[in-house]
Order: C-alpha cells, then structure tokens, then sequence
C-alpha cells in the first residue's frame, strides 16, 4: 500500500510539474520573441523618449499593441503583471518529484552497484549538493565576467556541465546522472528568476515609486539572465524525458552523449532566437540534423554474438531471478507497486510476447534491470539474447 500511495503522490506532483513547467517556459519563450521582434516607435517622437521599441500582432481574433520602455514609464500603471509563480511552483515541484521519486528509492534509481557501490544517503547527499553548488559556479560566473563575456561565460558553462556529468557517471546510474544533471540546470534557471530577476524588477519599481531614477543596470542583468534561461530550456526539457530513452542514459559513455544532446538542443534554441530577429539561418537545423543523425549511429547498440543454444527454461530462471522482481503482478521490489509499463514477465506466454522489449532493454541498452538492482551479468544478457535470437521459443 506505501509503494502505491507513493505513486500516486509522484503522478500527482509530476502532474503540477508539467503544468507549471508549460507556463514558465511559455512566458519565458514569449518575453525572449517579443524583445527579439520589437521595432523602433513609428512615432519618431518617442524614439529619444522613454520607449525602446513595440510590436503589433494580432491573436484570439484581436489586435494588440505592445511598448517596451528603455529603464521605467514616467508613472507606474495602477496593475503591474509580475511572472514569477510560474518559476517558483516549476521547481518546487520538480524538487518535491526528485525527493518522493530519486531521493526516497535512492538505491533504485540512483544507484548503480555495477558503476559504484555507494550508500542511499551518499547519493543523496551528491545530489543536494549539486543543485546548491551548481548555481553558486553559475552565479559567480555571471557576476565575475559581467555582460561583455557572453561566450566565454557559455564556454566555462558547457565546461562545468561536462565535468559534472563525467564525475556522476562514475558515482550514479546513468538515468540518475541525466536527471541530475537536468535537476541542476533547472536550479539555475529557478535561481535566475529568485535571486536576480525579480529582485532587480522590484529595485525598478521601488526606485519609481520613492520618485529617483531607476538604475538601469537591473534591467540589463535580468535581460542577460532571461535569456540564459531561454537557452536553457531546451536542454532540461530533454533531460526531464530521457528516462524513456534508456539507448542514452545506458550507453558506455552517457555523459558524452548527453553532453552532444544539451548542445544540439541549446543550437536549435539558438536558431529561433536569430529567426525572431530576422535572421533565418538554415545551417544551424541542418547541421543539428545531421549531428543528430551522427550521434544516433554512433551510439547505436551492437547486436551481441548468440552464442549456443539457450532453453526457454534457462531464460525463463534468468527473467524471474532478474526481472519478475520488478515486472510481476505483485512485484517484489521495494518503491514498486505496479509492473513498470504494465509488462508483466510471471507466466511463459507472458516471457514470449515481451521477448522484443527484453532483447531492447535488457541486452541491447543492458538499462534493465533498473540500475541492475538485482545483478543481472554479462553472462546472462547473452544467454538472453541466444534464446530470442532463435525465436523466443517456449520450447
């Protein structure tokens, strides 16, 4: 019954995740267009004045007008919109969901005992410790090379990542080291908005109210904040879904192919920023393509050798000594209620018409059993293999 409440606390938090996420990253993606895609006040008399620039556009059958001012209107209108909730109640749920979901079952889904024999409590401890760390790199990083360092704060950035990823790759399961990774660059993102954006937003409206000129810097920090996080989006949203892609997160080198996945997706970003400013710049999608294409081959499993003949009995004590553990009408695993995806491996009819995703997950991606709790070896991968191979027969 705890391993069922349990999940449906992580369906309803994961369900608050989303929708909030969609709001954040749908404001941020529409403040970052509309500032790409303001144009110089038709009125020439507001040019040298306090407008920087407006759009009109036309949506939900009806026109509007939208002004940017340069630092503050001379009079602050009567309602002021804020977006910050968004941001807040994005993290606090993705936080609550790695907590009642990673950090609860940590032995089963951050540990991998073939990469490292570490206690719950130490996975744990790296994990809290990352997202508190990677913001406190990110934010000196900003405020120590300012806004005329741009690509090499991005470079050290990338750099940092790397790092990271490579050292949980020797300490985490590969799908714990994805979203972790994804954990921690979400942070910054969250970050940005409490520590940067809006504090900066309410010294704006502070100074006009006290009647002194706004400092512009705080624009210019937000605005340099704001769009990190528009090229950040991207690469955590594809970290948040990687777990159903184990051909990622379980390949040798995980870190080094979630690293060309974060880039792609920070390039593709990078093209619709430019296109919002008028520039189409068809290289970047076709180069994203084909890097793509690239890293899809070159991480492609390779078939392993059959081997000898396997009897479906072999693999039938292979499957309820591995698998059945988890993928059982009454799975035995701690922290699991239900059959993941609801493949149940309990009778031989059952073992048949799941060969295929046996062969996909547990040989192919070897990223089942999950971080390989129940010690599943090389051994019996084969031999798992040897048996589909030859037709997955129930002899």
């Amino acid at each position: 019954m705890e391993a069922y409440a349990g999940e449906w606390l992580q369906f309803l938090i994961r369900w608050v995740h989303v929708i909030t996420g969609i709001a954040w990253i749908g404001a941020s993606f529409y403040f970052i267009w509309l500032d790409n895609s303001l144009t110089p006040p038709r009125d020439a008399r507001d040019a040298p004045d306090a407008v920087a620039g407006e759009l009109q556009a036309i949506h939900g059958g009806g026109f509007y007008t939208v002004q940017k001012y340069r630092v503050a209107p001379a009079e602050l209108p009567p309602t002021l919109h804020w977006f910050k909730w968004e941001a807040y109640w994005t993290w606090l749920s993705g936080f609550a969901l790695l907590v009642v979901l990673y950090w609860w079952h940590a032995d089963l889904y951050m540990i991998d005992r073939a990469v490292a024999a570490i206690a719950p409590w130490q996975a744990v401890a790296i994990s809290a410790m990352l997202l508190a760390g990677g913001w406190l790199f990110y934010d000196q990083l900003c405020k120590r090379l300012g806004f005329a360092h741009e690509r090499l704060l991005g470079t050290l950035l990338v750099a940092f990542v790397g790092v990271v990823a490579w050292a949980l790759s020797h300490v985490l399961s590969g799908r714990a080291m994805y979203l972790q990774v994804g954990a921690m660059l979400g942070t910054m993102m969250a970050g940005n908005v409490l520590f940067v954006i809006i504090p900066g937003q309410r010294a704006l409206v502070e100074a006009k109210r006290r009647g002194r000129a706004p400092d512009a810097v705080h624009g210019l920090r937000g605005k340099q904040r704001s769009v990190h996080n528009n090229y950040l989006t991207l690469p955590v949203l594809l970290t948040m879904i990687s777990n159903h892609y184990p051909m990622t997160f379980a390949h040798p080198h995980a870190w080094l192919v979630l690293m060309c996945m974060l880039l792609l997706a920070a390039w593709v970003r990078h093209f619709f920023n430019l296109r919002h400013r008028g520039r189409t710049v068809w290289a970047i999608p076709a180069s994203a393509a084909v890097g793509a294409l690239a890293l899809a081959i070159a991480i492609a499993p390779v078939k392993p050798s059959a081997g000898a003949h396997v009897s479906f009995a072999d693999a039938q004590s292979i499957i309820h000594a591995r698998c059945s553990v988890c993928h059982s009408e009454h799975p035995r695993q701690e922290g699991i209620a239900v059959a993941p995806k609801g493949i149940v491996l309990d009778t031989p009819a059952q073992i048949v018409a799941n060969a295929a995703a046996i062969r996909a997950q547990a040989v192919s991606a070897r990223a089942m059993p999950l971080g390989n709790v129940t010690g599943m070896t090389d051994d019996e991968r084969t031999r798992l293999a040897a048996w589909i191979d030859a037709g997955a027969k129930p002899d």
